[in-house]
């Protein structure tokens, strides 16, 4: 498939169409909704993997504060507020892909469905039916795993959050010791969503291999 096409379609149709007109618009350049469905998972899965390397940058950043025995404390805290920065961009990202992928599959599921109920031979009818009913039940684990990695990364940035913002206004060894306080649970968090992110990415491997059968 040619993903330039996907962009140029993106471009040219007005930014309030609805749904259904930017999809008929792919229709009609030869994208089918199936791949704009494992175009968008497989978007998805690379910002979760991108998403997974920022929150371990973040968290070896807050980790390397806690070892600060003196210098700059303002520039540290510039530092820490871009991670802070880059892991809430990476955040809205793993959202809207979320979202991205819910809107095509209500698209797909239901021109199938549709299309579904125009068989004319039971056999093929059943066939087609079963494979719907297949790829749905995946694409809900999917889904569901998604969303659970996602869950977990705002209380992650609730406290990256109040740490950057104390240090922000306590330029000194207070805002240190606030930080090595939290760290231990910064850490664990940290590593549980990185657990659930390679579930997450797993589970997109998964489905994008079934939706190509």
């Amino acid at each position: 498939m040619n993903y330039l096409q996907i962009l140029f379609i993106s471009w040219t149709i007005s930014l309030n169409a609805c749904s259904s007109v930017y999809y008929n618009g792919l229709e009609k350049i030869g994208i089918p909704k199936r791949e704009v469905m494992v175009y968008r998972v497989e978007k998805a899965r690379d910002t979760q993997q991108e998403t997974k390397e920022q929150f371990k940058s973040a968290l070896e950043q807050f980790t390397a504060v806690t070892h600060f025995k003196g210098g700059d404390l303002e520039a540290i805290y510039n530092k820490l507020n871009r991670e802070y920065e880059a892991s809430v961009d990476k955040a809205d990202e793993v959202k809207q892909r979320i979202r991205d992928i819910e809107d095509v599959s209500e698209a797909l599921f239901s021109e199938w469905e549709n299309e579904i109920t125009q068989y004319s031979n039971a056999s093929l009818k059943r066939s087609s039916q079963n494979k719907l009913n297949e790829t749905k039940i995946q694409y809900q684990q999917l889904i569901r795993v998604m969303k659970g990695a996602e869950s977990k990364i705002n209380p992650i940035l609730v406290v990256f959050k109040d740490q950057v913002m104390f240090m922000k206004h306590n330029l000194n060894a207070q805002a240190i010791a606030s930080l090595k306080t939290e760290l231990g649970s910064i850490k664990t968090d940290v590593s549980n969503l990185i657990a659930a992110m390679e579930k997450s990415i797993n589970e997109a491997n998964a489905f994008i291999k079934t939706m190509g059968k």
